[in-house]
């Protein structure tokens, strides 16, 4: 059903629509699309941080991607740290409701997300994950995401234990100097070790900047 549910759209409306998102594209966002389509078109794993502060059209070029690859017949997921955040999304939703993270975190944490569920298959199928304001989460949520997907995907290929988010294309995309995740009564040092630029996924990662602020132009 979730499938069925991902897959409800017209593919060749989508496709008109995101040649025409893609000719207002600056060079900045052209380049990140192509890097992140190529991942998710040839089947290649692929990790990726947009970085970009306000006005720089991160939401207008996620908008353009999804609609591109759902053109191709692949199932996107959206979701942002906050809802407020989601709704600027297609289809969008917060993280930790769509991967079921735990609130209380720890090294070992993983989703409640089983083998075989209905979510288990949802994931299997899905070619491209978005995940927005990411730098407001702990870096524990992210890293529970990724010992979840590997232990899902391993199930099907061994060389997913190895990779970042079992080989799945994710995307994170945030701003530096937007907010850090709040830690109830923590230390700067608390603070600074939750960011996610301090988890060991951070040395996998491919960053793509935004420098060009399309609402003053």
């Amino acid at each position: 059903r979730l499938i069925e549910e991902e897959l409800s759209y017209n593919g060749p409306e989508l496709l008109i629509e995101a040649e025409t998102d893609m000719s207002s594209l600056n060079d900045e966002q052209l380049a990140a699309f192509y890097s992140i389509t190529d991942c998710v078109l040839n089947n290649k794993p692929g990790f990726f941080f947009l970085f970009g502060y306000g006005g720089t059209g991160k939401t207008y070029l996620w908008n353009a991607i999804v609609k591109y690859v759902k053109a191709h017949q692949k199932i996107v997921l959206s979701v942002a740290s906050s809802g407020v955040a989601s709704l600027l999304l297609p289809r969008g939703r917060t993280a930790h409701s769509r991967f079921r993270i735990p609130c209380d975190l720890d090294e070992g944490t993983v989703c409640d997300i089983k083998r075989g569920s209905m979510l288990a298959e949802l994931i299997e199928k899905t070619s491209l994950i978005i995940w927005d304001e990411v730098l407001m989460t702990h870096r524990m949520a992210l890293e529970s995401l990724d010992r979840t997907f590997r232990d899902l995907l391993s199930a099907h290929s061994e060389e997913a234990k190895n990779m970042p988010f079992g080989g799945k294309v994710v995307v994170l995309g945030g701003d530096f100097r937007q907010i850090l995740p709040v830690i109830e009564n923590g230390t700067r040092e608390q603070i600074v070790n939750a960011a996610i630029m301090n988890s060991p996924l951070w040395a996998s990662i491919t960053v793509l900047q935004l420098h060009t602020n399309m609402r003053l132009r």
